[in-house]
């Protein structure tokens, strides 16, 4: 094949180096390589190199370069190991490079699917966030059902109480004019979409979705002024029907409406 008959650094990167293989009667190959590669192999000027040490070369650079990559990936955050190998394939790594890569990356301890999963679930419950939700996101992810079953046996029913709680002390904080059926209505989507399950969300409506007649009441005011806005051109009959049919919508009691409509005769 040839002979080496150059090593000298690349600009720019201290860590990579260039080959020149002579190759007699054909022009010099020049490629590039880690100085990992260069220490593996133990390359040096007048170094003979045939065919096939120079594809052992060229792959061990690929791997090398791969491991780079997932290093670059890991510097933000933890991942998965299903997150790195979809990463280094939209890379162009081929599935058996990154596969070495991650053997390398388990031995080093820099991906761990147990202590990620267990990280994920401490975190994301801090954000009150659901059990639900939460096993939803793991599992895109890639992470193994086992392991997601394990972290997640640590998110207590004390702790889904106080998550799904506070959601529901920000919403009656930011609570709009809405009957208190509209309103837990709206909680309950809420809890259901943050990933809190059925029985975790009816105690927390039970415990805390109470409203007041006079609150109640000051909401109807305000839906009805507006359906009054809408209907008030409307003949008599046909002004009560559309009224009545669009308060109930915004679930108020009909008892209710109907004494706001003898109040507003009054």
């Amino acid at each position: 094949m040839g002979t080496i008959i150059e090593i000298a650094p690349t600009k720019g990167n201290g860590e990579r180096f260039w080959l020149v293989i002579d190759r007699a009667e054909e022009p010099p190959l020049k490629l590039t390589v880690d100085q990992d590669v260069l220490l593996q192999f133990r390359l040096k000027k007048g170094m003979a190199v045939d065919e096939a040490l120079l594809r052992e070369i060229i792959a061990a650079d690929g791997v090398k370069k791969a491991y780079q990559q997932a290093l670059y990936f890991l510097a933000r955050r933890m991942r998965s190991e299903q997150e790195i190998i979809r990463h280094l394939r939209k890379k162009g790594v081929a599935d058996a490079v990154a596969e070495q890569v991650l053997k390398k990356l388990r031995a080093e301890r820099y991906v761990d699917d147990e202590a990620f999963a267990r990280a994920y679930v401490c975190t994301q419950k801090k954000a009150a966030k659901g059990p639900l939700l939460i096993r939803a996101e793991l599992e895109r992810l890639g992470v193994p059902t086992s392991l997601i079953e394990q972290s997640l046996a640590e998110y207590s029913w004390e702790e889904q109480l106080h998550g799904a709680r506070a959601l529901f002390e920000k919403a009656k904080r930011q609570r709009r004019a809405e009957s208190a059926r509209a309103f837990s209505e709206r909680i309950r989507q809420q809890l259901g979409r943050k990933g809190f399950p059925h029985e975790v969300i009816a105690a927390v409506l039970e415990e805390g979705s109470g409203q007041t007649d006079e609150q109640e009441w000051e909401a109807l005011v305000v839906q009805a002024e507006k359906a009054h806005r809408r209907y008030a051109q409307h003949p008599r009959p046909l002004y009560e029907q559309k009224m009545r049919q669009a308060l109930y919508r915004k679930g108020f009691s009909l008892p209710l409406i109907d004494e706001w409509l003898r109040s507003r005769d009054g």
